[in-house]
């Protein structure tokens, strides 16, 4: 069956709302950075939101789009049911048609019936629709215009009520909000329809009885107290998830069969040499009933995963141990795992996927495309970090899980019988061999399916016994409750390993374990009140002081540096017990934190009242004012003066300026692929970072400050241009950043055209001379694929050299002033090596005599040769060296070494590997208890381990307990 080509669907959408009167707009990026309250944009209302709170006029009343939307954090979740059913996605298109102030219910029933059923040909008689029923806690009546204007299309029982769950949306906890009406389809065959309707399974999870569009009437605001508010004027926020109309229109069951996923799913499985076998999954207790189902969920999650990942590098957030960067590692190391563990790709593999997808999206999402070699880059080297840490968490999950089952095993009573089923008669001992050999043979199968290396073998045929084997393993699944990983464990793993609470949760769950989540959050929570991190934070909701007129927060700092303004609306915010308060002016010339340039500082002066500033940020499209107190109560409907720290902004300024100058030069060092990818501008330095996949050499650095310092040299004016047409602006060749949201109009800074032209909102000087030096500080990397470049500029970059210039005039004084100083540092180096080689022979022939001493005084103990003494070894390495010779020379050997080092007590313990192999003695045990006497610990292996301390007096007691600790273990 030729499915429907996904690209003509979702432009049918288009054309159909454009040809309804609305302006065709493109998807914001999934990270919005000026929103403080989402990670990622999760809805396709997210971007407009400031229009339906009445913050800006919207530009167009009307506004069709398909907006990128990811569902992995918080209220809105769906990660753990990908793959798993036949809807759900982490990153998903959500179709939508807008009405700001415009049409309202009338028409958006009308065309969402129309698109359905007379363009995409969707049947009737499978369509259900919903509207509010009304909520008492709200006080809101049920939606009957709703219900009535649906009964102009469809009939009465496929009209249903729906709770405040499923028919009232809010985004968050506060924000806007309404009554919704739901649109359904019923993909099941008529067999199936004919035996229960489906009306009877709308909102009820049927994997084929799903939501394609829902027509939201915004019209409340939800405030902090829970109350609503009407909102100023009424709104139309639809959204059409683009994977299930592509499900609905193709006539299949699930969304990975259709012309959206199927692309991915067919190079994966054509990658990993294996077959896909689609439809519905077939799932018993949540898990894979078969392994063809196993592999079948894992390509699904790596095709779902992997438009996640790429779409959110592009868009600009890079995978991180922080906030929306965690959230996109934590995706990128879950598709890992499935690539690991059921495809049995042990090298990077999802980076391939890339240019499929780049490909499939160019023509709607072309932000891919254009940095599809930079996304592969940073996919591969995460790939690579995680597949080692995969590998440690994987051993430490596989001796937890043989650990629980050896338990489980001991407490088990078996009943072997014979090939032919009769019971067989063990004696004690064979019990216990075949209970060793369950447990063998287990370790073999579980490390196989953790691809780790298994520690036994199994020391007895028990094939006659099998049974007892399964018995064994489904007693123990039957028992999972009594064996779960516990919190501290998982905690452990995720701070250790890098394994996120899911991931551990997947594993267990495919060995029938369970993780004790809650146990987790404790030892989080635990920790975020340790490091001091968790910032409680509680704000009110805005006091209206003054009308706004239509008008708020207008920026007018480009042009002046201080301006009149009225206080409009205020909140108050408790901060780690602290209280300062946001304040929204009608105009200011406060530059808000954007772009990478920090917010400026400044005051509120007005009548009695002069309030400090301290900063200036942007909460969706407003300007907050960040003070520590309000002015005096008798001013505040007053007019202020809003006047910023001057000395401070121009020093902003010249580092701005300073970073389109760096990002022209980069470009033209190191090549075209140079793409901004995070900066930071304050008043003391600059921080760019761009996409490159090498260290800058010193060469080119010194090559990228000459350029910079040229072009600052040449006193190029600034050629500011505001209002510019996006489009015009592309053809002066303007430079966007991707991540960035842009609206129709554009501001364009100049600094030679032939040089630097940038898309920036940013505060600049008024000609290049004004920066009057610039001075790279340091290059590093910063992640896969980006680098990192410091600067100062002006009196910052000035001072910089004089201090550079007073260290080198230092290190000429330390050697007497030489004629010619890099001669003279490599003629003390030569001379430092000399002495070094001469201390280590002399500690090396100190060390061979004393361990000729000890040898010599080996003591039996046990059936072993032991050596427990106080030795003088000036590091801890000789320390280590002593023992290994030790170990050359005495067979049979047990040696327990302590040394002060420095003040500090250090203890070694070795063992013969016949010693460590018999098990009765281990190094690692042995260290750790003997460290108490030092107050210390360590760590190691079973034949050698080290452990330091805080208490020297305590070696003597520790060299003391160790012929006693080893008579113990060997009796």
């Amino acid at each position: 069956m030729s499915l429907p080509k996904a690209s003509h669907v979702r432009q049918q959408f288009l054309d159909f709302f454009a040809s309804k009167g609305h302006h065709i707009v493109p998807s914001a990026p999934l990270v919005l950075k000026d929103d403080p309250t989402l990670l990622f944009v999760n809805s396709g209302m997210a971007p407009f939101k400031d229009y339906f709170l009445g913050n800006k006029p919207a530009p167009y009343k009307r506004v069709a789009d398909t907006q990128k939307c990811l569902r992995v954090s918080g209220k809105h979740n769906d990660l753990e049911e990908v793959g798993y059913d036949t809807y759900h996605q982490t990153l998903f298109e959500m179709l939508g048609n807008w009405s700001f102030g415009d049409y309202f219910k009338t028409e958006a029933i009308a065309w969402a019936w129309e698109l359905l059923t007379e363009v995409y040909k969707l049947p009737k008689d499978r369509l259900y629709v919903t509207y509010f029923q009304g909520d008492e806690g709200d006080k809101l009546a049920a939606d009957t215009e709703t219900q009535n204007l649906w009964r102009q299309y469809t009939t009465e029982d496929r009209i249903l009520p729906g709770n405040k769950k499923d028919n009232f949306w809010e985004m968050g906890d506060t924000g806007p909000c309404g009554p919704c009406t739901e649109i359904h389809i019923d993909l099941r065959s008529d067999e199936e329809v004919a035996q229960k309707p489906g009306r009877e399974l709308v909102n009820a999870d049927h994997p084929q009885v799903v939501e394609i569009w829902n027509n939201v009437f915004m019209e409340f605001q939800r405030l902090a107290d829970k109350s609503l508010i009407k909102l100023p004027a009424q709104h139309v926020d639809t959204g059409m998830g683009f994977e299930r109309l592509m499900m609905a229109v193709s006539g299949v069951k699930s969304n990975y069969d259709t012309d959206v996923f199927q692309p991915l799913i067919q190079f994966i499985a054509k990658e990993a040499g294996i077959e896909y076998h689609g439809t519905a999954p077939a799932t018993v207790n949540d898990q894979p009933a078969t392994e063809n189902e196993k592999t079948d969920i894992a390509i699904r999650v790596i095709a779902d995963h992997i438009r996640a990942i790429s779409f959110t590098i592009a868009d600009g957030q890079l995978p991180s141990n922080v906030k929306a960067g965690y959230v996109i590692r934590r995706i990128l190391r879950r598709a890992v795992r499935y690539a690991f563990s059921s495809l049995n790709q042990k090298q990077p593999f999802l980076y391939k996927l890339v240019p499929v997808l780049a490909d499939q999206m160019a023509s709607i999402f072309p932000e891919l495309k254009a940095q599809q070699q930079f996304v592969q880059r940073v996919i591969e080297e995460e790939e690579i970090s995680f597949l080692k840490t995969l590998e440690k968490g994987s051993q430490r999950i596989h001796s937890l899980i043989l650990n629980m089952f050896k338990e489980h095993v001991s407490r088990v009573t078996l009943h072997p019988k014979d090939s032919e089923g009769k019971a067989m008669s063990f004696t004690p001992k064979e019990i216990k061999e075949l209970k060793e050999a369950i447990i063998d043979q287990y370790d073999s199968d579980l490390a196989k399916n953790l691809h780790v290396a298994a520690t036994s073998s199994a020391p007895v045929n028990f094939q006659q016994a099998m049974s007892d084997y399964h018995f064994a393993i489904g007693t123990f699944k039957n028992h999972s409750a009594d064996y779960k990983i516990d919190g501290k464990t998982a905690f452990e793993l995720s701070d250790t390993f890098g394994f996120p609470l899911d991931l551990t949760a997947l594993i267990a769950r495919e060995n029938g374990l369970t993780v004790d989540e809650a146990g987790f959050q404790k030892e989080l929570e635990a920790q975020k009140n340790r490091s001091r991190n968790a910032q409680e934070s509680e704000q009110s909701d805005w006091v209206v002081v003054n009308s706004d007129n239509g008008e708020l927060s207008v920026f007018v700092g480009y042009d002046v540096e201080e301006a009149p303004a009225r206080l409009l609306r205020y909140r108050k915010v408790t901060q780690k017990g602290k209280t300062e308060y946001h304040v929204v002016l009608d105009q200011t010339p406060f530059y808000a934190e954007s772009g990478g340039q920090v917010g400026d500082t400044g005051y509120l002066e007005g009548g009695l009242s002069r309030v400090r500033v301290i900063d200036t940020k942007k909460e969706n499209d407003l300007i907050v004012h960040t003070v520590l107190e309000l002015p005096l109560p008798e001013d505040l409907e007053g007019e202020f003066t809003a006047r910023i720290d001057q000395s401070r902004r121009a020093l902003i300024r010249k580092n701005h300026t300073a970073t389109h100058l760096l990002q022209a030069a980069l470009r033209r060092v190191l090549g075209e692929h140079v793409q901004q990818k995070g900066s930071l501008v304050n008043d003391k330095l600059l921080r760019f970072d761009f996409s490159h996949f090498t260290k800058v050499t010193d060469e080119q650095l010194r090559e990228i400050e000459q350029i910079v310092n040229e072009r600052i040299r040449q006193q190029i004016p600034l050629d500011e241009r505001r209002n510019v047409p996006i489009a015009e602006a592309k053809t002066l060749g303007a430079m966007a950043l991707f991540g960035e949201k842009y609206g129709d109009f554009v501001r364009v800074i100049t600094f030679d055209k032939d040089y630097s032209v940038e898309l920036c909102g940013g505060i600049h000087v008024r000609a290049t001379g004004e920066i009057g030096f610039f001075k790279i500080t340091s290059e590093s990397a910063v992640g896969a694929g980006v680098r990192r470049i410091e600067a100062v500029t002006a009196d910052v970059a000035e001072a910089y050299v004089d201090q550079q210039l007073d260290l080198l005039r230092q290190v000429r004084e330390l050697l007497g002033n030489p004629q010619h100083l890099l001669p003279s540092l490599q003629k003390v180096g030569e001379e430092n090596a000399a002495l070094r080689k001469q201390l280590e022979q002399a500690e090396n022939q100190q060390l061979s005599q004393l361990r000729d001493q000890l040898a010599a005084q080996a003591k039996p103990v046990g059936g072993v040769q032991l050596i427990a003494a106080q030795v003088p070894a000036r590091s801890a390495d000789a320390l280590k060296k002593l023992a290994y010779d030790l170990r050359q020379v005495v067979p049979n050997l047990v040696a327990v070494l302590g040394a002060d080092i420095d003040g500090k007590p250090q203890l070694a313990v070795i063992l013969d590997d016949e010693i460590a192999k018999a098990g009765k003695l281990n190094a690692k045990t042995l260290i750790g208890t003997l460290a108490k006497e030092i107050q210390g610990g360590g760590g190691g292996q079973p034949f050698f381990a080290t452990a330091g301390g805080k208490n020297v007096a305590g070696l003597p007691a520790a060299i003391g307990k160790a012929e006693e600790l080893v008579g113990q273990a060997l009796a």
